[in-house]
C-alpha cells in the first residue's frame, strides 16, 4: 500500500494530519519530503503589481469604478 499523508515534524516524531489506516506497531517505510512554506499574505498581489500598467482598457474600467464610488448613495433627508 502506498499512501501520501502530510504531517509535521516534532523532534524525531512526525505528527500525521490523517489516520494512515494501519495497525498500531505496524512497521512502515517513510520517505520525507519538505513542503515549501506558503507565501505570505499579499505576496500574490505584489507579484502581479504592474501587470496591467499602460493598459487603456483597464484604465477605463478603473476610472468607471472610481466615478461609481464617488456617487452619493445616501437617501435625501425627508422634509417635514
Amino acid at each position: 500500500m502506498n499512501k501520501t499523508i502530510t504531517g509535521r515534524i516534532h523532534g524525531r516524531t512526525i505528527e500525521l494530519t490523517d489516520d494512515p489506516g494501519l495497525q498500531d506497531g505496524q512497521e512502515v517505510r517513510v520517505q520525507v519530503t519538505a513542503v515549501p512554506p506558503a507565501a505570505p499574505w499579499g505576496e500574490g498581489i505584489l507579484r502581479c503589481a504592474g501587470a496591467l500598467a499602460d493598459d487603456p482598457e483597464w484604465d477605463a474600467i478603473m476610472d468607471e469604478i472610481h466615478r461609481a464610488r464617488k456617487l452619493e448613495r445616501r437617501p435625501e433627508p425627508e422634509e417635514e
